[in-house]
């Protein structure tokens, strides 16, 4: 048995109750062998898989508050720090019911790899709580998070930990949790990211990650002799990374034709109206069928079947696993060139297999999502420096490192003779980074 299918079995074996973990490890390492393969003897010695896929540590805790009524509810918190051999921990926090401890080290083993990949000094982490913020007033999710604060402060720090935003954190929830850090701890400091603009927040952080899977989308296409231009796209969620994806993906000349919720899909044939779409969302918190009532171009289908749409590329920018073997056959059908993923592994491992071997070109999470974490680290050097940058500054600073992944991931699969994988040359570009200061930095 390989070095890397003994760590799988042995992961397999310690977390059979978390198979977003299983998944992602299997698919990281699998894709490493090549490189895993080429240095055999030095990771097994210096255990460098067992250690990577192994967090630093996972903290998780209490997290009691008082909701309108006067009743005391309890949810769970967590933070895992995966590695911080490049950088301190970063990584966002997930406020959701599907939260437990494998969704968080699933998306943490992730973000290893995808900081990693920005070229900035970032480590992996991950962190949130099963608590639901739809439905909740403002004072209660201001008791949450002040709450959920009160026991995370001790474990994060400028220098150690800075978490962000992710599925139900957005601007609110970093302003309430970061009004009770600096009241805990007396700091004003770069703790989090995703902060408003009036606190130390960062222009285009907003846009960061929809804008960024459009850069790396768009040099993609660049790079083999096409362009956004006239391209329909089909995109599926309607949160902050789906909604500034169908802006830039507008702004590139290309038409996005659907978004979707948890409950139904908008099908859109004169596109999608970004600011409509804001408005239900953004603003009224309200479910897609106000947009299909105040649109009359648009249809509403309950359930699930963004996929099934005819397109040039698509964008799966919801959540994992939402894009299954039966959707990647039904794209290939319709002639999909590009699948690009704006979410954390939305992308089914059969699903993905199949649609690499249908020729289509396909950019897995860690490298095209990678634009929101790393325009936090530019927020976090923002900070450091007690400056702030335009808008257009930092979207420039953004496009050039989406540009650089790409050009990353390609030369990288070439390298190892798997050229055009750009998930394998995502993994082992990351990996490559990671091991080598692992390596320099002894055992710890």
């Amino acid at each position: 048995m390989s070095y890397v299918d003994e760590i799988i079995a042995k992961v397999s074996e310690k977390n059979p109750a978390e198979p977003e973990f299983l998944q992602t490890v299997e698919e990281v390492l699998t894709s490493l062998k090549p490189a895993i393969e080429k240095n055999e003897e030095v990771y097994r010695r210096e255990a460098i898989l067992e250690r990577l896929v192994e967090p630093d540590r996972q903290i998780k805790f209490r997290v009691p508050w008082v909701d309108d009524k006067g009743q005391v509810q309890v949810n769970i918190g967590y933070r895992v720090q995966f590695n911080n051999s490049i950088g301190p921990y970063k990584g966002g926090l997930r406020l959701h019911p599907s939260v437990n401890t494998g969704i968080i080290k699933f998306l943490g083993f992730e973000q290893i790899f995808k900081n990693a990949l920005t070229g900035l000094p970032i480590g992996g982490g991950k962190g949130g709580s099963d608590f639901d913020p739809k439905g909740k007033s403002d004072r209660e999710i201001m008791a949450f998070c002040q709450s959920f604060m009160s026991e995370l402060y001790k474990h994060i720090g400028a220098d150690v930990d800075v978490p962000a935003g992710d599925i139900g954190t957005g601007a609110r929830e970093i302003g309430y949790m970061y009004g009770q850090y600096k009241k805990l701890t007396g700091r004003y400091e770069g703790v989090l990211t995703g902060k408003g603009l009036s606190y130390g927040g960062s222009l285009a952080r907003t846009e960061a990650t929809g804008y960024g899977l459009l850069y790396i989308t768009q040099e993609l296409l660049k790079c083999h002799g096409q362009s956004m231009e006239g391209k329909v796209c089909v995109v599926s969620g309607a949160g902050n990374v789906a909604i500034y994806a169908i802006q830039k993906a507008h702004q590139m000349g290309a038409k996005v034709v659907t978004c979707s919720d948890s409950t139904g899909w908008i099908y859109d044939p004169e596109g999608i109206d970004v600011e409509l779409l804001k408005e239900v969302k953004e603003v009224k918190r309200a479910r897609l069928t106000e947009y299909a009532a105040a649109r009359p171009s648009a249809e509403y289908h309950e359930g699930r079947g963004v996929w099934s749409v005819k397109c040039d590329i698509a964008l799966p920018c919801a959540t994992q696993n939402e894009l299954m073997l039966d959707d990647a056959k039904a794209l290939v059908a319709n002639g999909v060139m590009a699948v690009c993923e704006g979410a954390n592994m939305p992308t089914t491992l059969d699903a993905t297999k199949y649609l690499q071997e249908k020729g289509v070109w396909f950019i897995g999470g860690k490298a095209a999502n990678a634009g929101g974490v790393a325009t936090s680290a530019l927020e976090m050097t923002q900070n450091s420096e007690r400056l702030s940058w335009t808008f257009e500054e930092v979207d420039s600073k953004l496009q050039q490192i989406m540009i650089n992944i790409y050009h990353n991931i390609d030369d990288t699969a070439k390298r190892y003779g798997v050229e055009g994988d750009y998930v394998a040359g995502a993994n082992i570009a990351g990996f490559e980074k990671v091991a080598e200061a692992m390596l320099a930095q002894g055992v710890c």
